[in-house]
């Protein structure tokens, strides 16, 4: 009982309302207080002052607040280690995702994906187009988000998420940037930014140069972070992949749709799977990561 309170309690403090906070639960605004009252009583400290409709935390409070998230985290750690111990297969899915992919749709489905499924283990791995294509070849992954540079394979499961503008970004100060879109044509003189690893960066270098179309010379970065880095300072243009269409990134890049004899260069995002995998988890995650598309 001492734990659902602390949960109610935690509640209250996080929507700053009661009413919110019942809501949340799924009980009365009435019966809510009553369970803050009651823990009150407990601890034998008062948590909250009150006036009116509106409440301020007391110093106990704040201080039993910020402690029981830490408890509380602490808890369904350990309720998921011992899940996992008394599991012989622990339950585990393994996912990736394109490495200069700058969406957030990812990430919020393993957000989404972990609290649903707290007990199985999620390895997440990074990659270009090709380490993603060998590492759900030999199993290295389940799923992965990948855009779409082949043929669909009858061997796979392909499900295009979404289909978007590719964008280059590029320094503030770079008069290209002032462009509401610009053709690739004008690009042949600026060196394109590429994310890639070493082993990489000739595949990805003959992608760019002989399907997208870029034509200058090619610089290379293990991150996107770093590849911003190389933008910001103006020593090329970095494309990017994803749905963001903001117009200014940052005070210190631009981002700009791209196209091509005046249409826009479009890029398809799929998810990924073997047809014959049998990890129960993997359709599973493909359903949390469709609906962060919707």
């Amino acid at each position: 009982m001492l734990l659902r309170q602390i949960e109610y309690f935690q509640s209250v403090v996080r929507n700053n309302n009661f009413t919110l906070a019942a809501e949340e639960h799924h009980i009365s605004q009435s019966a809510i207080s009553q369970q803050i009252k009651a823990l009150e009583n407990e601890l034998g400290a008062k948590l909250l002052e009150r006036k009116n409709r509106r409440f301020t935390l007391t110093e106990a409070g704040e201080h039993f607040y910020k402690r029981s998230l830490v408890i509380t985290a602490d808890l369904e750690q350990l309720c998921r280690e011992t899940v996992r111990l008394d599991q012989k297969d622990a339950a585990a899915l393994s996912v990736g995702f394109l490495i200069s992919y700058d969406g957030d749709e990812f990430t919020r489905a393993i957000a989404a994906f972990s609290e649903a499924y707290p007990a199985v283990t999620l390895n997440v791995m990074s990659g270009n187009h090709e380490d993603l294509y060998d590492a759900l070849r030999f199993g290295r992954i389940d799923l992965a988000l990948n855009d779409q540079r082949r043929a669909f394979s009858d061997e796979y499961e392909n499900h295009i998420l979404a289909e978007s503008v590719l964008r280059v970004e590029m320094a503030t100060h770079n008069p290209l940037s002032q462009l509401a879109e610009v053709e690739i044509a004008d690009l042949r003189r600026l060196p394109c930014i590429l994310v890639a690893s070493k082993e990489q960066q000739e595949e990805e270098r003959r992608y760019y140069r002989d399907i997208v179309g870029f034509k200058g010379e090619f610089l290379f970065a293990e991150t996107l972070q770093e590849a911003r880095v190389m933008a910001v300072s103006n020593r090329g243009v970095l494309p990017v992949e994803g749905r963001q269409s903001d117009s200014f990134f940052g005070a210190t890049l631009r981002r700009v749709p791209l196209t091509r004899g005046g249409s826009p260069i479009r890029r398809t995002y799929c998810a990924f799977w073997k047809k014959d995998n049998a990890n129960p988890y993997v359709r599973a995650f493909y359903e949390l990561l469709k609906g962060q598309f919707t």
